[in-house]
């Protein structure tokens, strides 16, 4: 079953990379007491993601910290080497949005959103969705029907329900 609006996340580890290699994030610790807004994509480097979920929540970074969000949040099952290039090629990076990795998609099958594409290649992969997270509950949830739509899970869409 997925996760919905007024659940809480489910603990689980993330990894990114820092200064001296991978770092787990513990999602029990990085969400207690912030107010956080996460996105999830199927793919670093896939179109949909590239082009159109990762700049939506660039062009509106601002607009969310202004309306009390601390952190923007993107994760993909990509390897933290990947998701620290990907952050680097989008200006993610350079925008201040976390990149972080579920490599084994763990944390994304606790969530209920995996998937599989056999016939564009991608397996064990991420729904595409956005999240309103307030100290670990679920306070907004936009999932995409379809992994290749960013209507809902985008970042203007996710900023007018807050």
């Amino acid at each position: 079953m997925a996760i919905t609006q007024g659940d809480t996340l489910p603990d689980g580890e993330l990894v990114k990379l820092g200064a001296e290699g991978p770092e787990v994030v513990k999602v029990a610790e990085l969400t207690a007491g912030r107010k956080l807004a996460i996105f999830a994509v199927p793919g670093a480097y896939t179109p949909t993601c590239h082009s159109a979920h990762v700049p939506s929540f660039i062009r509106t970074k601002d607009q969310f910290l202004a309306k009390g969000i601390d952190e923007i949040i993107c994760i993909s099952v990509n390897d933290p080497f990947v998701m620290q290039a990907w952050g680097a090629a989008t200006g993610a990076a350079d925008a201040g949005i976390t990149m972080l990795s579920d490599g084994t998609g763990a944390f994304t099958k606790s969530l209920g959103m995996d998937f599989d594409a056999p016939p564009v290649g991608l397996m064990g992969r991420s729904k595409r969705y956005a999240m309103i997270v307030d100290n670990g509950v679920v306070k907004v949830f936009h999932p995409e029907e379809s992994p290749g739509t960013c209507e809902i899970s985008g970042g203007e869409a996710l900023l007018a329900e807050i």
